[in-house]
């Protein structure tokens, strides 16, 4: 179950209308060998026992699944089989578990999950189910924040989100207890609202309508597979395009009320047909995403209404070069970027560390570039703090000749392609002479501009040398225990498969390969990607970062630059944490000053 509705009150009245505050809830957390109840099993169970917030209790055990667990699933959780071998089985633990948690409201991060899994091991027992209802968090969290406080429900962002006490961990009780902080935290967001109660709560979240409930006969034919699903309008027009995992669980949902959101309200109320794309696995689903939303512009999908998003840092190829900010990208440049304005404080800290110009005259036919500008080179104005409106960063008392000029422009070259990173050493100098004279707020916005360029640079850096490659073959352990497989042929995703559990694996990569779609040697002057979508360069980068994928196979390299930003992400990552702390306590003291 997704959520509650009003069919899922309890016929007990007083339990009901009973204060949340004095009722008993049992947060609970399992870890499993994979995503499907009627396949998989459980492998650890924790739970926490609450009321008035306080904690009353916990039970923790490891389960002995029966079965070797998943290797995917030993990256995620750290659980062995070894680790299980001794375990209880489920036989012996639920009895358990169900004693410790009768009569309570059963709390879960995704319930449907946790609770389809306990549901499940139940039947297979004959054993009664103990629970009156449950409550899920991330419905909770949907309908308490907003995308832009909470882009992500995950419990790890959540738990960041909250500064929760007890981090996740991918182990259950320590889940279960960030969970209860999580919940917790989304109860106090609500009590100023009037919820009380259990009821109070149950209405508060969000419901389908009668209407919206009946069309869950359009998501009845849907495989529970990966793929790309399409709603459709009385018109046959596509409203919207998303991927999915398990399409049959993700369609499902949108007709639970489970998304607050009004525009997909209305894009559910419109919707005459489902279709569907059965994919190998979430990359290749991703990238047909990305092709239906270029093809239809679906009205509700929010990022199809710019498909050409991002923003890059053009060297040009004047005769004296500068940086400017473009949508497209030339043959050396950076990006993409999400917005122009960044992009734009980029071009300058770029610009300022290596003295180019920012003025926009033309130098079509001039041996020379002169702007008029301080007397020394010492009085400039500082490349990473702010840009001076009207004072061009090649500001010099004397005309510079090409001779003069071209040295600067090859420095901004190397660092943008990754050959030479002397400038970012010359900007961090500069930011420690900026602490050193305790300039502290300069150097905070310095960090912030050095942090933002550094990460703009090594993650261009980094797609352009998987745009590079001719042909590369990976593979990452599937849910279920086979293998997925991706065909990359310079960024581009050229073939998908998958073998299921048992199966030998090579002949599936052979075919996978052999059915391959040819990917045209690249275009260099088409820019660092040479031509390949910046969004689907970027999916299949997330998607090798992802634990356990394995290379089967390269034709060519796969390899940074040797002056390539990546190694200087440590310091972005800290630069990011500061302002992040910096912002959090300055709204800290806002609110102070407001309560006093």
């Amino acid at each position: 179950m997704s959520q509650l509705s009003f069919a899922d009150l309890p016929d007990d009245e007083e339990f009901a209308t009973a204060a949340l505050f004095d009722t008993t809830l049992v947060v609970v957390d399992l870890e499993t060998t994979g995503g499907s109840a009627e396949r998989d099993a459980i492998t650890e169970i924790g739970a926490v026992k609450i009321r008035g917030g306080r904690v009353l209790g916990e039970f923790a055990t490891l389960v002995d699944p029966g079965r070797p667990i998943p290797p995917q699933i030993v990256t995620l959780t750290g659980i062995t089989t070894a680790m299980v071998h001794d375990a209880p089985r489920i036989d012996e633990v639920l009895p358990a578990f169900f004693e410790f948690a009768a009569g309570a409201i059963l709390v879960a991060h995704n319930a449907r999950f946790d609770v389809g899994f306990l549901k499940r091991a139940a039947a297979r027992r004959q054993l009664d189910w103990p629970f009156p209802a449950s409550l899920c968090t991330v419905v909770l969290a949907r309908r308490v924040l907003s995308r832009q406080e909470a882009p992500s429900v995950k419990l790890s962002a959540l738990a960041e989100l909250f500064e929760v006490s007890v981090k996740p961990t991918h182990r259950a009780l320590d889940d279960a207890r960030a969970t209860v902080d999580v919940f917790h935290r989304l109860l106090e967001r609500v009590g100023n609202q009037g919820v009380r109660t259990y009821r109070d709560l149950t209405r508060y979240l969000p419901r389908a309508s009668p209407a919206v409930r009946a069309k869950r006969a359009l998501a009845a034919d849907l495989p529970h597979k990966p793929g790309v699903y399409l709603f459709r309008g009385p018109g046959d027009e596509v409203l919207y395009v998303g991927t999915a995992v398990d399409l049959a669980r993700r369609v499902g949902g949108y007709f639970s009320g489970g998304d607050p959101r009004p525009r997909i309200a209305e894009m559910v109320n419109l919707a005459r047909r489902v279709d569907h794309v059965e994919c190998a696995h979430g990359l290749e689903a991703g990238v047909r995403e990305l092709t239906l939303l270029a093809t239809h512009k679906p009205s509700f999908n929010r990022r199809s209404r710019n498909p050409q998003k991002g923003w890059w840092v053009v060297l040009t190829a004047e005769r004296f070069p500068r940086l400017k900010v473009s949508r497209t990208p030339g043959p050396v440049s950076l990006g993409p970027i999400s917005g122009r304005g960044e992009a734009a404080e980029i071009a300058d800290v770029i610009a300022g560390a290596a003295g180019l110009r920012t003025c926009t005259r033309s130098t079509a036919t001039a041996d020379h570039h002169f702007c008029a500008g301080p007397a020394s080179a010492t009085t400039l104005p500082d490349p990473l703090v702010a840009a001076v409106p009207g004072l061009c960063r090649a500001a010099s008392e004397r005309p510079q000749t090409l001779p003069d000029y071209l040295p600067r422009v090859q420095a901004a070259h190397d660092l943008i392609v990754g050959h030479d990173d002397a400038l970012l050493d010359r900007l961090s100098a500069r930011l420690e002479q900026l602490a050193a004279t305790r300039r502290f707020e300069s150097a905070a916005r310095a960090r912030d501009r050095l942090a933002a360029t550094i990460e703009a640079l090594a993650r261009c850096q980094r797609l352009s040398a998987l745009a590079c490659v001719p042909e590369l073959v990976l593979a990452r352990p599937a849910a279920d225990g086979g293998w997925e497989f991706s065909v990359i042929r310079h960024g581009r995703l050229a073939g998908a498969g998958r073998s299921p559990r048992g199966a030998a694996p090579m002949p599936v990569v052979d075919a996978v390969v052999a059915g391959a779609r040819t990917v045209l040697p690249p275009d260099e002057a088409a820019g660092p990607l040479r031509g390949a979508p910046a969004e689907e360069v970027a999916l299949i980068a997330r998607w090798i970062d992802e634990p356990g994928t394995r290379l089967v196979s390269i034709d060519g390299a796969l390899a940074s630059p040797a002056g390539s930003a990546q190694r200087r992400l440590d310091f972005s990552r800290t630069a990011r944490e500061a302002r992040e702390a910096r912002e959090h306590s300055t709204t800290e003291a806002r609110s102070f000053r407001l309560g006093a």
